[in-house]
Parts: C-alpha cells; sequence; structure tokens
C-alpha cells in the first residue's frame, strides 16, 4: 500500500487523519502537525505558502505517495500553488528533478487532496433555507470558499461566522465543559438566531468539539463535518493514478529520531516525531503535546485497533 501524507496548521486534521484510516487502514501515514505556526486563520497567504511547500518537501522526503491537505485555510490559500508546483504537466525541470531527488526516485509529481466546503449537501440538507458557515478568517476570504457559497447564494442564505477561539480550544485539549461550550455559543449562536438550521464544520479542528456545538445547536440542527466526503476523494483520486494497487518501491520505515523542516528564516529546525503504530509517523514543528493528545482522542473509536 502507498503512504498518505497529511498536514495541517495543527492536530486538528486528525479528524480528517481518523476518516481516511476508516477507509485505508493498511496505508502508510505521515501526520505533520505545524503547530509551532498554529493557527493558520490570522496568518498572510505567502506565510502560509511557504509553510505548505516546507511541509510537502518534508512527506516527501519521508515517503509520502500523495499529500492530503488537512486543513480549510492552507488549502483556501496553498493547493492551487501547489497543484501548479508540483502536480502540473506544465511544471519545471528542476522541480521534477527536486521532486525525484525528495522520494528517493519515487515520483516526479505529487496529487494533492484538499478541504471541500461542504455548502452543497447543506444547501441540499436545509428545510429553512438557511445554512451556518463556521470557519477561520482566512477560509471564509478564500476564492475557493467564495466561489461555492456563491453558487448556491440564489437557493439558499448563507450566513458565517468565524469559530472564535475554537482552534486554541482544540490545540490545548479542552473539548468538552462549561468553557468549551462558552467559546462555542458565543460564535454558534449568531447563525442559529439567523435561522440556520444545517451547520457547516470549515476548519478540521472544530469537529473535535462536534459534541458541544450538537448540544449548543440542539436536535432540529444537522452538523456537518466534510472529513467523509475527504476521504472518499482520496480514495478515487488514488484509483485513477493507480497507487492502489500497483506496487511501489519501499518507504523509508517510520522511525523516530533527529528530522528537520525549513522555517521562514531559511533555517532548519527539528521535527518532533513518534510511531504510536508500525504504519503511522506523527510529527509535529512545535510541540507534541497536542497531537499526543488527541491522537487517542480522534482513534479512540476505530473499529481496527490501533
Amino acid at each position: 500500500m502507498p503512504t498518505i501524507g497529511i498536514f495541517d496548521s495543527g492536530a486538528g486534521g486528525l479528524s480528517v487523519f481518523r476518516e481516511i484510516y476508516r477507509t485505508l487502514p493498511e496505508a502508510g501515514y505521515i501526520y505533520f502537525a505545524d503547530n509551532a505556526f498554529c493557527p493558520y486563520g490570522d496568518k498572510p497567504r505567502d506565510f502560509i505558502i511557504f509553510r505548505a511547500r516546507s511541509i510537502t518537501d518534508f512527506l516527501l522526503s519521508q515517503g509520502a505517495d500523495i499529500i492530503v491537505v488537512a486543513c480549510n485555510t492552507a488549502t483556501a490559500a496553498s493547493i492551487s500553488t501547489l497543484r501548479e508546483e508540483y502536480s502540473s504537466p506544465d511544471r519545471s525541470v528542476p522541480m521534477r528533478e527536486h521532486i525525484l531527488d525528495l522520494s528517493a526516485g519515487r515520483h516526479d509529481c505529487v496529487r494533492f487532496i484538499g478541504m471541500e466546503p461542504a455548502v452543497k449537501p447543506a444547501a441540499m440538507l436545509t428545510k429553512t433555507g438557511v445554512i451556518g458557515v463556521l470557519a477561520t478568517a482566512g477560509t471564509l476570504s478564500g476564492q475557493k470558499y467564495r466561489r461555492t457559497r456563491d453558487v448556491y447564494s440564489g437557493e439558499v442564505e448563507v450566513v458565517e461566522h468565524v469559530g472564535e477561539g475554537f482552534v486554541e480550544l482544540v490545540e490545548s485539549g479542552c473539548v468538552s465543559g462549561a468553557v468549551a461550550e462558552k467559546t462555542v455559543r458565543a460564535s454558534l449562536q449568531p447563525l442559529l438566531d439567523a435561522g440556520a438550521d444545517v451547520i457547516v464544520l470549515g476548519c478540521t479542528h472544530y469537529p473535535f468539539l462536534i459534541d458541544v456545538i450538537r448540544q449548543v445547536a440542539g436536535p432540529s440542527v444537522s452538523v456537518i463535518d466534510p472529513a467523509p466526503a475527504v476521504a472518499h476523494h482520496l480514495v478515487e483520486v488514488m484509483q485513477d493514478e493507480g497507487l492502489l494497487h500497483q506496487p511501489l518501491p519501499a518507504s523509508p520505515a517510520f522511525m523516530p529520531g533527529s528530522m528537520s523542516c525549513c522555517m521562514p528564516d531559511g533555517s532548519s529546525a527539528a521535527v518532533h516525531s513518534f510511531v504510536p503504530c508500525d504504519n503511522i509517523l506523527l510529527c509535529s514543528s512545535g510541540s507534541p503535546d497536542a497531537v499526543k493528545r488527541l491522537f487517542p482522542v480522534a482513534f479512540r473509536k476505530q473499529s481496527r485497533p490501533i
């Protein structure tokens, strides 16, 4: 089976990883949390593109055959650039050689899967004609989301709100209790007051708060997590690319230890890593505490033991 690289600004992308693992439990996985710079929501686009390139190079060097951008903000800011530079048939010869060098000759291009705004299924599900979108500021201002929203804005009313403090809650491990409820209610209530009966989660951190969101929203409101659709799309792309059944050269063995990733100032910084099981390598640019804390939370309901 191939090795799937996944990255996010922090530990939130584990919610996407969980759905992919349910579908492809035998694949190899490298998860990168860029929590030294989390959250991405308030970062400039150029900065996010730089980080996305650096992380892509790291994932390729560790054996990734395909990469999932498990972050709505990073998808909005960088995926078109990544596809142009790493996937396009028109990519430069030096870039082809760069990818071959990073992947030890395994590939001269790489495909990317991004997060899709789940406005379409929400528009089909609503009974009130109002859907609410909870996301980061970076996602809500991104062209990808705005194009999708505008397609359906003539059929339904789309109301939006930034999930203020949601990412920070999840990274700190506070996914339930009074503080989580108060924080969620402050951002969710305006959407409910506007009549939304479907809530779209537009950040991969937010599914960790889904129980609190459902509690605050009430039983008459549906909550959509786009992660299962992303996992389904990944399988489709891997089938098209022949990655599911085509024998591939062996990937590097997953071993925690000394690894580095390029930083904004051009220097290299150590990457923290650990291996919870034979086919999973978890990495972080900052403290590994959030990933270590949330990994068992994300995977505790898996039918196949980790």
